[in-house]
């Protein structure tokens, strides 16, 4: 069994874009949605992802905070087409770009499509406490706040947030 340790944050500038050594575009769907998740029904998010010329299936336990299970297996693409094509919800699409910083790899998540505007932040860490250097461009975290997993942004796009919800 995987453990996740993932903390998130907005970013409050573009200073990461120069530091960036590889983008993958990437597109994913989930076989379960949101709802099923908030009533308890299901435990987990089920989620097909094409990254760049690969796929998985991702299973990721649903607790907000920073840890998490999760188990990733491989797909050959074709079938990650045709599973994308069963999943509920909308698409995430987004362009995740690798930066290293303070001897840490940061995923900044740049969001498409109904989702775009939103730049996200991740950082997989060894322990919950772990220190990390923050970059300049790093903003608030985010990482208990929910409507910023990509779960909810499938069922509930940045595009449709209200004002507040943007805060």
């Amino acid at each position: 069994m995987g453990i996740e340790i993932e903390r998130k944050f907005l970013v409050a500038s573009d200073g990461w874009r120069a530091a960036a050594h590889r983008v993958l575009p990437m597109a994913q769907g989930y076989l379960n949605d949101l709802a099923v998740v908030q009533s308890g029904a299901q435990k987990t998010s089920v989620r097909v992802r094409i990254e760049d010329d690969v796929a998985f299936l991702n299973i990721k336990s649903r607790e907000l905070g920073t840890t998490r299970q999760e188990f990733e297996l491989p797909l050959p693409v074709d079938d990650a087409h045709a599973l994308l094509a069963l999943c509920v919800g909308g698409r995430v699409e987004k362009r995740r770009h690798l930066v290293r910083h303070g001897g840490h790899l940061w995923e900044v998540d740049e969001f498409l499509g109904d989702n775009a505007g939103l730049v996200v932040a991740e950082i997989e860490l060894d322990a919950a406490d772990a220190p990390f250097e923050r970059p300049d461009w790093l903003g608030t975290e985010v990482t208990d706040e929910s409507r910023y997993y990509n779960l909810a942004l499938a069922s509930h796009p940045f595009s449709r947030w209200s004002l507040a919800e943007r805060g």
